[in-house]
């Protein structure tokens, strides 16, 4: 079993972060940092962050549980570690979970948002997933809406899927999937939001592939049974929260758990 959670407290205090501004719409910003660890960069980010409150979502959580799911379904993804730790905004010191993450760059890669990707090489009258189509990505653009429907995945704009290229090799490939926090029930404080959470609802959200509907995006994909390599069981449920407990209440792992399962299944009534 991985070991992606780390709850010994950590001292990250030497970190300085950057504001981002939550592009969901809601309240607060996501804060960023990075480090240099042997000479490979490493990433972090908070979940939602208050001024006065400091971090008040579970965003980062999302993360994990996302990456465990896309290691059952054999799909290539970034791989994070949840770190339990001090850290240090506008000279106050917090204690809470974050992420980590290494570059996953190669020497010689940069990378593009596939926006720009898009709006660079496209032919007249192409969609954006028809372009993705010609230029062979196919099966990498079918997993990530099958996954998108999945978690529910508010924020996969242009910007959330990269092409990283290099310019020496002539090699251009998708990066590994990334950024899944705005997912699941992300939007839930309490475990009474929890407990409301309609688990297949079909929720606007932020798509540069198809529509606004994770659910009708999913009629782009003319094979679904050959999606995924791997499959979701049952017995799955103990590998996805694996030390995630008292780090979300057992309501809120339920809920996470239903809505997954659920909405996996319905995925694979499709093929």
């Amino acid at each position: 079993m991985d070991k992606k959670v780390i709850r010994e407290k950590q001292d990250l205090t030497y970190l300085k972060w950057s504001h981002v501004r939550n592009s969901s719409g809601t309240a607060g910003t996501f804060l960023k940092s990075e480090s240099t660890i042997d000479g490979k960069k490493k990433y972090y980010k908070l979940s939602n962050f208050d001024s006065e409150r400091g971090v008040v979502g579970h965003e980062c959580v999302n993360e994990i549980i996302v990456d465990r799911l896309l290691t059952i379904l054999g799909v290539e993804h970034l791989s994070y570690e949840l770190v339990y730790a001090d850290i240090e905004v506008d000279n106050r010191i917090y204690s809470t979970y974050l992420c980590s993450s290494f570059d996953f760059k190669n020497r010689g890669e940069s990378k593009l948002a596939m926006d720009d990707f898009y709006r660079s090489n496209s032919e007249k009258g192409e969609s954006h997933y028809e372009f993705c189509v010609r230029q062979g990505f196919e099966q990498y653009i079918n997993q990530m809406i099958a996954l998108d429907f999945i978690i529910l995945n508010r924020d996969r704009r242009g910007a959330n899927i990269e092409i990283l290229r290099n310019a020496r090799a002539h090699t251009i490939r998708f990066a590994p999937l990334f950024d899944h926090g705005l997912s699941l029930i992300y939007t839930c404080m309490t475990d009474k939001d929890a407990e409301g959470f309609d688990i297949m609802d079909d929720k606007k959200c932020q798509n540069f592939i198809g529509s606004y509907s994770c659910l009708e995006n999913l009629k782009l994909i003319k094979r679904p049974k050959e999606v995924f390599t791997g499959k979701l069981s049952l017995e799955d449920r103990d590998y996805l929260f694996s030390d995630l407990n008292g780090v979300l209440s057992d309501v809120f792992l339920d809920k996470i758990w239903n809505m997954i399962y659920e909405r996996y299944l319905f995925f694979e009534s499709l093929a």
